[in-house]
């Protein structure tokens, strides 16, 4: 019952994309991209709920449920921030990362079939694994609104002006805005995900997750540091965020 609700929520992840380009190339902006996003988000918390009846704790046991978490962070991120910076077009591409998530999570094996009770959680546990994959949720934002910017800057340079996606992409400041934003909120969820990793217990727990995730948090507050020291162009800005999403994601090989 509980790969159905996953399974919708990459339908409708599907739907919104397409029906955002659609709309992209008609030169027009649709609400039904974020009517779709909203879609997503109630399979999503579908699924997670059934797969935290399941655990009796969050559900984020197997790399399936991780991708599953990190999609919804991504998607509600999405929701919340995309309107409030009239970035609705931020759904086109938040989408698809959405969609690939998912679709990995749904390969056969990657999702236990028979998720088993998780006896004797450890709320220190808890905490550090949800707050940083909410991290990791606004820190992929943060890399799509990259990945918006580096196109926007693409289509000014080639001076594609009359395009549909561009008319369409917000003003240049208003990602900036929003990607810094939201690198600064990635971080502070980091810090409390890394400072609750600290506190868990450790006997048998894998070390090198946490040397892995105190590695992310340093780049990603490197980054920062020299945004507001020294200040970066937006599109250093931007491949420096981005890459460091992709080479963030290695964390995930030491859980």
């Amino acid at each position: 019952m509980d790969r159905w609700f996953l399974i919708l929520a990459t339908l409708f992840a599907v739907i919104a994309g397409v029906w955002g380009m659609v709309s992209v190339h008609r030169g027009s902006r649709s609400p039904w991209t974020v009517s779709w996003m909203v879609a997503v988000l109630v399979c999503q918390v579908g699924f997670l709920s059934l797969r935290g009846q399941q655990r009796a704790a969050c559900p984020l046991a197997d790399f399936g449920e991780i991708l599953a978490f990190l999609s919804w962070s991504l998607t509600l991120f999405y929701l919340l921030v995309g309107p409030a910076y009239r970035i609705s077009l931020l759904g086109v591409f938040t989408a698809p990362v959405v969609m690939v998530f998912q679709a990995v999570a749904l390969i056969p094996g990657i999702l236990d079939s028979e998720p088993a009770r998780m006896a004797g959680g450890n709320p220190w546990h808890e905490t550090h694994a949800a707050t940083s994959v909410l991290g990791y949720g606004a820190l992929a934002l943060a890399a799509v609104a990259g990945v918006m910017f580096l196109v926007l800057d693409r289509q000014l340079k080639e001076q594609h002006l009359k395009s549909g996606l561009f008319r369409n992409l917000p003003p240049v400041r208003e990602l900036l805005v929003s990607l810094e934003r939201l690198l600064w909120l990635g971080g502070a969820l980091l810090t409390i995900g890394i400072t609750a990793g600290f506190m868990m217990p450790h006997e048998g727990a894998p070390l090198g997750h946490l040397i892995a995730a105190v590695a992310v948090w340093t780049a990603y507050a490197l980054l920062l540091t020299v945004k507001s020291v020294r200040g970066l162009t937006g599109r250093k800005l931007s491949l420096l965020t981005v890459a460091l999403f992709i080479l963030s994601l290695g964390v995930f090989a030491f859980i």
